[in-house]
């Protein structure tokens, strides 16, 4: 029986404050750009300074992009590109900056934190503040066997929820979350057709690394068994991220749920990250007024999610890879609409009324 109740995050979790939404639409209006000329950068400003309670709006000068990494057992049934157990590869390519999420955090001076909540390699290959959260080696293949216990998912949840703590207590000002497994895709689209109630074929996408017909017809199948595992215990967020989740995902819906408790902005990336937002979203009902989606990845299942979640992407890159390089893309646009609302001065004519 888990000692974590969920149900307290929908006390936890309050909304951005909508008087100060209200003033900052009314400051914009008062700018000498006309409200609507700059799209969406309006409402971009509008949502931050809300969850910053802050008029005008202040820069973003902390953002850190944070990836949870984990090895899915259900890669075992050749539904990725990549051979199963081989997500610690990313990460060290990550790590050592041969990734596009490395060189866009290196371009936009972004630190990339990775967790380690999964991977099926031996944890002293990777660095200790990389490893540190770990919950087991791998996860069960989930059209036949659970991905985790519910200790497991209790643990990988509340460490995701600790991650949460100590970027809000070191000062981050703004997360760009994102994954790095192999396999994890698979797992998304299962929670994804679970909990937005259609079949398999709907959510099944290529993934990062695109796979051939073969694969995705391997991989609908796949879907569409764990989906029979996951419907009996769609009552029960923990229990289904256990059942057909894994540790990284149980992970990202601990910090998703922990980031909106302690006020902390979250870009989305891609379709595991929407997969988890969706999840804690049935914890709490809040929460996703706190994330932003950052880009259309060009997955079924992320589309599905965002739609559910009424979240509308920022950019339509059609951006496949994961790892926070989509939400990286959108971070430019973020710090663009809060350098345009706190800056841009106000016309000539109120200015001199006030």
């Amino acid at each position: 029986m888990s000692s974590l109740n969920l149900d307290d995050f929908t006390d936890l979790i309050e909304r951005p404050d909508g008087g100060v939404r209200r003033d900052a639409e009314e400051h914009r209006a008062r700018l000498v750009v006309p409200p609507g000329s700059l799209g969406r950068l309006d409402d971009l400003g509008e949502w931050l300074a809300a969850a910053q309670s802050s008029v005008p709006v202040r820069p973003v000068e902390r953002p850190r992009v944070v990836l949870f990494a984990g090895d899915h057992g259900i890669a075992r049934r050749e539904v990725s590109a990549r051979p199963a157990g081989t997500a610690v590869e990313l990460v060290r390519d990550v790590l050592e900056g041969g990734r596009p999420v490395s060189v866009l955090a290196r371009r936009l001076d972004v630190p990339v934190r990775v967790v380690d909540m999964a991977l099926d390699c031996d944890p002293a290959s990777l660095p200790e503040d990389v490893v540190r959260h770990r919950v087991r080696r791998g996860s069960g293949c989930i059209d036949v066997e659970d991905a985790l216990t519910l200790e497991e998912a209790e643990a990988a949840f509340r460490a995701g929820m600790a991650v949460a703590d100590e970027e809000a207590d070191s000062g981050t000002d703004l997360v760009v979350l994102g994954d790095v497994s192999v396999g994890g895709t698979t797992a998304a689209g299962v929670l994804v057709a679970a909990l937005c109630g259609t079949d398999a074929s709907v959510v099944t996408g290529r993934g990062g690394l695109p796979i051939d017909d073969l694969a995705w017809m391997r991989k609908c199948a796949a879907i569409r068994d764990a989906l029979r595992r996951a419907r009996p215990v769609l009552g029960d967020q923990l229990r289904l991220l256990a059942t057909v989740g894994g540790a990284d995902l149980a992970a990202m819906t601990g910090f998703l749920l922990q980031s909106a408790v302690r006020k902390l902005p979250v870009l989305l990336d891609g379709v595991v990250t929407a997969a988890c937002a969706l999840v804690a979203q049935r914890v709490a009902f809040r929460a996703p007024d706190w994330w932003l989606a950052s880009h259309a990845s060009g997955e079924p299942g992320q589309a599905k999610a965002l739609d559910r979640m009424a979240l509308e992407p920022v950019l339509p890159q059609g951006v496949a890879v994961g790892e926070g390089a989509g939400g990286l893309l959108a971070l430019p646009l973020v710090r663009a609409a809060a350098a345009l609302a706190a800056e841009l001065p106000v016309r000539q004519e109120l200015a001199k009324e006030a």
